[in-house]
């Protein structure tokens, strides 16, 4: 309807005022004539006139409903432009806000490993398969500062193990986590430091878990206890690489396992940092 009245609109009002200018004019002809005509044009042209004026204020209401509803539209269009500004303004502060506190926890992290060289890197993409657990960053071999490269190891903020670099792009690298099936890092558990290897279980994989395994002989496993990488390969050591969850037995009960909950929460991680240099420990 409102469409229809802004494309005929005008062919309406002018058809009524040709049709007021009409009686208007027959009147004005046959004024002083004889009294019957005089009636008959007063008669017709009362009535006529009347809707003629209340065409007009039709229209004229018609064309106001119009204007004032363009007027509502741009108005309310122009106030979600406005909101979805100030929403994405306040994503933004929010995202700047744990990207600082992230710096700053990685610079007090930095400050007790002097000899860490650290590229901080942005989670893109996170694998879509159920077959691994890995993910892509925004840092690469071209990566001027401090080139990414295979083997890498890759930390939290806090120093939490996350995992490996295992492919690097010019932009972009693909980062294996310590839950995924196919990984294994050295591992260090208890007081006594009994060493041990983290490996993936695609069973414990589903839940974000690893196992705890080829344990040193006599080793004691305590729920709860913290496990540390080993320094093994190029994974620095000391670094956390959980909380033993779960002790159980293997092998008709000869020897023990630990299932492992990892310090860092992968579902959360938007951002992480890559180990490119260390001081490897005698």
């Amino acid at each position: 309807m409102k469409e229809y009245l802004k494309k005929y609109g005008l062919r309406i009002g002018a058809a009524v005022l040709a049709v007021v200018l009409v009686v208007v004019l027959a009147t004005a002809l046959l004024h002083g004539r004889a009294g019957l005509m005089s009636n008959l044009t007063g008669a017709i042209a009362s009535p006529v006139g009347q809707a003629a004026s209340a065409a007009v204020e039709w229209i004229e209401g018609i064309y106001g409903y119009i204007y004032k509803y363009d007027q509502l539209v741009a108005e309310n269009n122009s106030l979600r432009a406005q909101l979805a500004q100030a929403q994405q303004a306040a994503i933004d502060v929010t995202q700047y806000q744990e990207e600082n506190k992230s710096l700053r926890n990685a610079l007090n992290f930095a400050e007790k490993h002097e000899d860490y060289v650290m590229e901080p890197a942005k989670i893109t993409e996170w694998s879509s398969s159920n077959w691994e657990s890995s993910f892509r960053i925004s840092k690469g071999s071209d990566n001027a500062a401090n080139p990414i490269e295979a083997g890498d190891c890759v930390v939290t903020e806090y120093g939490a193990l996350v995992g490996q670099v295992i492919e690097v792009g010019d932009s972009w690298s693909t980062v294996r986590t310590l839950v995924d099936s196919s990984i294994d890092v050295g591992a260090l558990v208890g007081e006594a430091g009994a060493v041990g290897m983290c490996v993936g279980d695609f069973a414990l994989m589903q839940d974000d878990l690893l196992r705890l395994t080829y344990l040193s002989e006599n080793a004691q496993l305590v729920e709860g206890e913290a496990v540390l990488t080993s320094g093994r390969g190029s994974i620095p050591q000391g670094l956390v690489i959980g909380y033993i969850s779960q002790v159980l037995s293997e092998g008709n009960g000869q020897s023990l396992y630990g299932v492992v909950e990892p310090a860092c929460d992968l579902g959360s991680l938007s951002q992480v940092y890559i180990i490119t240099d260390f001081t490897i420990q005698e």
